[in-house]
Parts: C-alpha cells; sequence; structure tokens
C-alpha cells in the first residue's frame, strides 16, 4: 500500500507532466504551423520578385514558366535565359502558380494546367501581383501542400522541440521537489495525530499535538486536541464517580452491617430506634440507586417525560409545601412569589418539582438559620423562568462550571450529611434538557446563589 506522501508526490508529478506535455504539443504546433506560414510568405514574396522582375525586363509574362523552371532547377543562367534580370540567391522550394489578371494559367500550379482559366473564387484566393507603375499583371497561387523547410529550417524546428522537452523535463523536476515539500507539511501533522491516537489509545488520555497552521489541519489538530482534554477530563470524572459511588455506598452498608452483626451476635437489643436506623440507611441507598437509574435513562435518552398543561404556581405550590416544615426546622424563610398571571406549560408535573424540589433541598444546606429561599415564576421571550433565590454562603466562582457535574460537591467535606449524594443538580440539569430547556446559576460569595430553570411555553 502506497503512502499517502507516495500518492502526492505523483499526482504533482503526473499533474505536472501531463500539463507539460499537452503545453509541449500545444506549443510545437503552434510553432510550425507559424513557421510554416512564415516559410510560405516569404518564399511567395520572394516568388512574386521574380515575377515582377522578369516583366520589367522583358515587358511580359511569356516564356516565365520555362524561365522560371530554369531557376527553380538552379540551372546556372546563360545570356539567353538571363534576360538582363539580376539574379536572385534565395532558392524556391514551394511549387507556386501564376495566372495573368484574366485567370488564364500561366505557370501551373496543383490542379490546374497552363493555359486553364481559374474559377472566380480561386483567382479571388490568390494574391495579386503589381507592377513597379502599379499595374496588376498577374496573381500568385499558393498551392494547398505544406511548405517544404530547408535543412536549416529543420534544425531550428529540431532546435526547438529540444528546448521544449528541456522545459518539460524541468517542469517535472521541480513539481517532484514540490510535491515532496508539499507532502512532507501535509503529512506530518497526520503523522503526528496518528502517533497521538495510538498515545490516546495506550492509555495517555490528555496527549496534545502541536498545531502547526491555521488551515484545515490546523483545525483538525485544535480539535484532537480538544477531544484529548475532554477524554482525559471525562476519564477523571469516571474515576471521580467510581470513588465517590463507592464512599456513598459503604457509609450506608457499614452501618448497616454493623447494626446487624451486633443485633446477630445480641450485643445490640432489637429496639424499634434501631430498626428504624437500619430503615433509614436502607432509604439512603434507595435514593442513591433511584438518582443512578434517572441519570442512565437520561444518558440513553429514554427519561420518560409525560407533559401536561400545568400552572406554573401549581409547582411553586407544591414544592413550597413539602419542603416548608424542612425549612422551618432550620429556621430559614421559604417564600414564593410570582409575577402575575401566566400561562400554563406543557411539562412532566412530576419531574419539574423534582427538579425544584432538589434545587431548595440543596439550598437547605448551605443558607444559614435567619436566612430565605425564594421561589419565584416569570415568562421572558416565550420562556417560562423557574427560579430558587437562597441568601446562603454562596459558591466560589471556580466552582460554578462544574456544579452539575455528577458526585460533584464545591464543599470539600465528604459527610453525606451536609454534602449530598452529589447527584442532585445533575438530575435537575437532565431533567431540564430533556423537556428542551435550560438551567444556569449565579451566585456571589456571602451573598447567595440563585439557580434559574428555562422551560419553553
Amino acid at each position: 500500500m502506497r503512502s499517502l506522501s507516495t500518492k502526492l508526490v505523483l499526482a504533482f508529478l503526473l499533474t505536472s507532466l501531463a500539463g507539460a506535455v499537452l503545453a509541449a504539443i500545444f506549443v510545437r504546433q503552434f510553432v510550425n504551423a507559424q513557421f510554416d506560414a512564415f516559410v510560405v510568405t516569404q518564399q511567395r514574396d520572394f516568388f512574386i520578385g521574380r515575377v515582377i522582375d522578369y516583366y520589367a525586363a522583358n515587358g511580359s509574362l511569356k516564356e516565365i514558366n520555362s524561365w522560371m523552371r530554369d531557376r527553380t532547377a538552379h540551372r546556372p543562367p546563360d545570356d539567353q535565359h538571363t534576360n538582363g534580370i539580376p539574379p536572385r540567391d534565395d532558392p524556391l522550394t514551394i511549387s507556386f502558380g501564376l495566372a495573368d489578371p484574366a485567370g488564364r494559367v500561366i505557370i501551373p500550379t496543383a490542379g490546374y494546367k497552363a493555359g486553364d482559366t481559374l474559377p472566380p473564387a480561386a483567382l479571388a484566393a490568390g494574391t495579386p501581383i503589381s507592377s513597379s507603375g502599379g499595374q496588376i499583371i498577374g496573381v500568385a497561387l499558393t498551392p494547398a501542400a505544406a511548405a517544404i523547410r530547408d535543412p536549416a529550417q529543420e534544425r531550428y524546428l529540431a532546435s526547438t522541440d529540444a528546448a521544449l522537452a528541456i522545459a518539460a523535463a524541468a517542469t517535472a523536476g521541480i513539481a517532484l521537489a514540490l510535491g515532496v515539500l508539499v507532502a512532507r507539511l501535509i503529512t506530518r501533522p497526520l503523522h503526528e495525530l496518528t502517533a497521538a491516537a495510538r498515545q490516546i489509545a495506550s492509555g495517555d488520555l490528555g496527549h496534545q499535538v502541536v498545531v502547526r497552521s491555521r488551515d484545515e489541519l490546523g483545525d483538525l489538530a485544535t480539535q484532537f486536541n480538544h477531544m484529548s482534554a475532554d477524554l482525559a477530563h471525562a476519564n477523571q470524572l469516571r474515576r471521580q464517580m467510581t470513588a465517590d459511588i463507592a464512599h456513598d455506598l459503604r457509609t450506608p452498608l457499614t452501618v448497616i452491617s454493623g447494626y446487624l452483626e451486633s443485633l446477630r451476635d445480641q450485643v445490640l437489643k432489637p429496639t424499634p430506634e434501631r430498626f428504624s436506623v437500619l430503615y433509614d440507611e436502607t432509604q439512603i441507598l434507595q435514593r442513591l440507586v433511584d438518582d443512578l437509574h434517572t441519570l442512565s435513562l437520561a444518558d440513553a435518552g429514554e427519561l420518560p417525560i409525560q407533559r401536561r398543561p400545568t400552572e406554573p404556581s401549581q409547582i411553586l405550590a407544591h414544592v413550597t409545601e413539602t419542603y416548608g416544615h424542612a425549612a422551618e426546622q432550620a429556621g430559614v424563610s421559604l417564600v414564593m412569589r410570582e409575577s402575575g398571571p401566566l400561562p400554563e406549560a406543557n411539562v412532566d408535573y412530576e419531574r419539574i418539582s423534582r427538579s425544584l424540589g432538589n434545587l431548595v433541598s440543596n439550598a437547605l444546606r448551605y443558607t444559614p438559620a435567619g436566612g430565605q429561599i425564594c421561589l419565584s415564576a416569570d415568562e421572558r421571550d416565550g420562556n417560562l423562568l423557574l427560579s430558587v433565590a437562597d441568601t446562603g454562603s454562596g459558591i466560589a466562582a471556580e466552582h460554578l462550571p462544574n456544579i452539575f457535574e455528577r458526585f460533584y460537591r464545591a464543599d470539600a467535606a465528604r459527610q453525606q450529611e451536609t454534602g449530598g449524594s452529589g447527584l442532585g443538580l445533575a438530575i435537575v440539569r437532565s431533567i431540564i434538557e430533556a423537556h428542551g430547556g435550560a438551567v444556569r446559576v449565579e451566585s456571589t460569595i456571602g451573598k447567595g446563589t440563585t439557580f434559574t430553570v428555562s422551560l419553553p411555553l
């Protein structure tokens, strides 16, 4: 299998050779045609000059046929044949014909004998011959045959052909050199990308390549670097998620295992309080499994959405009532605010309520006693905006781009009681995006955080 470099070099070489050969053929045909036309014109002028000289010396064109044959045959003229005409050195290699002004052939040419009368078209195609006094004395007839070249003319055309061949060879050499150069410029980044792909396949997911240009290959290298960075980030998140799942499973399982072991060994007595602890831990495990199942459905695009016309105030009232007791116990004011009558939204009531509930639950963890959590609804640009704003501790700017990632916690503590499972915000985003909407967050340290859900109406 030929390499891409070889194919590029061959493509350059063959294209250049084809162009050079075609150009050489065209130039050769053009030069030969022009040269032959020049020879014909030159010899016709010489023939006409002989006719004029003969007429000037003899006053007529009688006997010019035999005289011209003697001159063409290069016979040394004697006193009988010179007729006082100065000799010309240029030999005629073309048999031109001659007719008088009336069209009667004097010197025969192809297709016409002496004494024949030319048709008007043939006479009009000839070249008129004028005497020194301006009188038309005859018409020169050029044969249709190509010019007969002498050895010197043939050598000239041969040298032209040689020059064209040298030019074609030089073009091929230049094309070969340029092909090699361009092939290297094109294939070098491709070789680097191939090597980088092998590095990624071997496990070095963050491997980067050098961007050497701003063309399509440069764009390819840039996108490759973005892809490798995303792969490395995704792999890091996968490892972190695995560790987080193991941690979130280990804590309740440890509690359950410890209690069951103590109950089995009769170290502890089975009391309703201890069974309640076991039940709470199993509920934690159940919520974690349910959350993971919801996210897996969202990833596969199979999260069921049961849409029905729903009033925004109904969603806010349900969430406020559900979390009102928890807010009261935490000493936080949970209020609901609407900006007037709003149109119904075609949404999944249960899932949107759960999304807002996750946001309220998250706000309760970070809002101190005496703080406030406000649920509001508004309409803007054909979208329903549902907001959850708190006066809690806020989220640092460096954490904002990642808070919707799974198992991501802005706080450094890993205690489940304060940090949650780390799946709540990821579930919120999945549910909202399944509705064709979006969720965004704004936060200021020490002032609070606002989550805004946008749903198309």
